[in-house]
C-alpha cells in the first residue's frame, strides 16, 4: 500500500492532530465541507466512525462510494448533502470537526458566523474544532468589500485576521489547542490553522 493509500491527499495540518493524538481511535470524527473525502480517507481504514456533509451532492456521493469501499459497515447516511450552516447533525454530536479549506469561501460577516455557529453546536463539550482557512496574517489583499478580499489567483475570499480568530475563541468560549499557524503561499495566499477545544 503506497502512503497515498493510506493516507489519501489528507492535510498536512490534519496529519499533526493524529500523530499528536488529539483525533484518536473511539472518536467520531465529522468532516463539515468533506469535499472527496481527502481528509478522511485513514480515519474511514482505521474503523473511525466517520461522517461528513457538502453542498455538493457529486462530492457526497462520491465520499459514500469512497466508505462503502473502505468501511462497508458504515451507513451512507453519515454523509450529508448541506450546507456548513445548517448541518442535518445532532448537538453535541462530534468529538471532532474538521472543516478543512471551507470557511474562506463565505459570502459575508453574517454567512462566516453562522457556519462558524454551527460548526461549535454539533461539536461535544471536551471536543476539538479544526480549521484551515484563508487570512489576512502575512500578506496583504485588495479589498471586496468587508472581510472578502482577493486573493493572488483573482478569487474573492472571506479572510480573518489574528483578532478576529482571538475574539472568536473567547466568544465561544473555547481555547486554542495550539498557537495560531499561517502559512504564506507566496504572492495567493495565505492558510491560518485554527485548533479549538470546546469547554
Amino acid at each position: 500500500m503506497t502512503l497515498e493509500e493510506q493516507f489519501g491527499r489528507i492535510d498536512i495540518y490534519v496529519f499533526d492532530q493524529l500523530l499528536r493524538g488529539n483525533i484518536a481511535p473511539g472518536m467520531r470524527v465529522l468532516d463539515a465541507g468533506c469535499g472527496g473525502g481527502r481528509n478522511i480517507v485513514y480515519l474511514l481504514r482505521e474503523g473511525f466512525e466517520v461522517l461528513g456533509c457538502d453542498r455538493n451532492a457529486e462530492a457526497v456521493e462520491s465520499v459514500r462510494e469512497l466508505a462503502a469501499e473502505l468501511q462497508p459497515g458504515l451507513p451512507a447516511s453519515n454523509f450529508q448533502v448541506s450546507a456548513i450552516e445548517a448541518m442535518p447533525f445532532g448537538d453535541a454530536y462530534a468529538d471532532v470537526v474538521i472543516c478543512n479549506s471551507v470557511l474562506h469561501f463565505a459570502w459575508d460577516d453574517a454567512q462566516f458566523q453562522a457556519m462558524v455557529k454551527e460548526l461549535w453546536r454539533v461539536l461535544r463539550p471536551g471536543g476539538m474544532l479544526f480549521c484551515r482557512l484563508g487570512s489576512r496574517i502575512g500578506m496583504a489583499f485588495e479589498q471586496v468589500r468587508g472581510n472578502v478580499y482577493r486573493v493572488g489567483d483573482g478569487q474573492s475570499w472571506y479572510l480573518v485576521d489574528e483578532a478576529m480568530l482571538m475574539g472568536l475563541t473567547r466568544e465561544l468560549g473555547g481555547r486554542l489547542v495550539d498557537p495560531l499557524k499561517t502559512t504564506v503561499v507566496q504572492g495567493h495566499r495565505c492558510m491560518t490553522t485554527w485548533v479549538v477545544r470546546k469547554g
